[in-house]
């Protein structure tokens, strides 16, 4: 994976399109837990969507490095 990006005259880390990436599979995550009410077993949800975007992003770091 290429360190930096050029987008135009912008140069954009390579991470960037990991974490969009990172950040579409949670939205999906997201939209399956409360379609199917799996929020109501977390204590904290707002808790439980960071600590599953990181676990999502370190995932997907690992698979691509």
């Amino acid at each position: 994976m290429p360190r930096e990006i050029a987008l135009g005259d912008a140069l954009v880390p390579g991470v960037l399109l990991l974490f969009l990436a990172a950040l579409g599979l949670l939205w999906l995550l997201d939209w399956l837990a409360g379609r199917y009410g799996l929020y109501r077993f977390v204590w904290h949800p707002p808790l439980f969507r960071l600590a599953a975007f990181v676990c999502v992003f370190g995932a997907c770091a690992l698979l691509l490095f």
